[in-house]
């Protein structure tokens, strides 16, 4: 991938070795496709490539996601708990089916006081109902915020609500930002996770910073916090 950002060979090699990795079992290994893909999708939102890309990272993650599925099994360690996390993330960002399907059913179980999702699996599918979601799932998330009597779970669920792509949602998201419901060290994430979120969301995010600028910077004093907005 350095060579290829850097001109040297063809981004359409590291493709191909990418698709090598099919079987691969490591989770560290798949975390850095999963990061260098993400790069890749980035660059190429802004182009007609990128439905393309997401058929490409569907093929790629769609056999380790079938051979993990979604519960844990007998004598697997800590890893194969990120691994299921990070590939079922992946597939339902991507938009394959069966992984938004049953995300959707999963989720409806969480939000019923069903069957409560465990920890692992939380943010796979928060992010996956919210990418192929509607007002009404924006407003169950903040819902669920709301109630949450942990401080993990809220910021587990700020991080993710830059997942949604319709405009008028991506603004309430980053108007929910500056209110008191999150904590003034957590806007940060707010605003990042919908910057990073979609090529909407990006363009979003960089007015909402412009825009209220002023209250930003008095808020965070130019103290680490305003550096990493600014890097987001």
């Amino acid at each position: 991938l350095a060579q290829a950002r850097a001109g040297i060979i063809s981004t359409v090699e590291v493709l191909k070795v990418m698709e090598a990795f099919v079987n691969e079992p490591n989770y560290t290994v798949w975390s850095d496709l999963s990061c260098n893909l993400g790069i890749l999708a980035t660059l190429l939102s802004h182009t007609d490539f990128y439905e393309d890309i997401q058929v490409f990272v569907r093929d790629v993650f769609s056999p380790i996601g079938e051979r993990l599925g979604w519960d844990p099994k007998p004598g697997e360690g800590h890893l194969d708990a990120l691994l299921r996390g990070l590939v079922l993330g992946k597939l339902g960002k991507a938009g394959h089916k069966a992984t938004l399907e049953e995300a959707r059913r999963r989720f409806k179980d969480h939000v019923e006081g069903k069957h409560i999702l465990s920890a692992d699996l939380r943010s796979p599918v928060y992010v996956t109902v919210l990418k192929h979601g509607d007002s009404s799932t924006l407003d169950t998330m903040l819902k669920l915020h709301k109630q949450a009597d942990m401080q993990e779970e809220k910021n587990r669920i700020e991080r993710v609500l830059g997942a949604i792509s319709q405009p008028e949602l991506i603004q309430k998201v980053l108007t929910f930002a500056l209110s008191e419901e999150v904590r003034p060290q957590d806007t940060v994430s707010v605003i990042g996770g919908v910057a990073g979120g979609s090529k909407q969301g990006r363009k979003a995010a960089w007015k909402f910073v412009r825009d209220n600028w002023e209250e930003l910077y008095n808020r965070y004093q130019g103290g680490f916090l305003i550096s990493r907005l600014i890097k987001v």
